[in-house]
């Protein structure tokens, strides 16, 4: 899959899931389609991407072993290093260490890790 295709797979991801677990209306960037994503996100998106799967692959698979919330870690640290790569001052909320984030964001990160290993299936 080409890290267009899953900058894709981790955007529809993250809608589905904010869609599913955001209290109330969420913001209309949250759910902006791929079309109307900025290229800084959409870059992101396929570099977060193409960690987990690079993190798949060096684990033999093992990797979908970890329990939920260590895949929902796993996305989220990736993406806060995203945010530093493409802003110089990120905003304190794009860089929230996992304790920090709000549940929808958590569950939002661990589906995002579950829809890219079944991407690779």
């Amino acid at each position: 899959m080409s890290q267009r295709d899953g900058s894709k797979v981790f955007r529809e991801a993250w809608i589905a899931g904010v869609r599913e677990h955001f209290p109330g209306d969420p913001k209309p960037g949250y759910v902006t389609p791929w079309d109307g994503t900025p290229e800084w996100e959409r870059q992101a998106a396929g570099a977060v991407y193409e960690q987990v799967r690079q993190f798949l692959a060096l684990s033999d698979g093992n990797a979908t072993r970890l329990t939920r919330e260590q895949k929902g870690r796993f996305v989220a640290t990736c993406w806060t290093a995203q945010m530093y790569k493409h802003f110089e001052s990120p905003k304190p909320g794009y860089v929230a260490d996992w304790p920090a984030l709000p549940d929808w964001q958590k569950e939002t990160d661990s589906d995002i890790f579950e829809a890219i290993e079944k991407s690779l299936l």
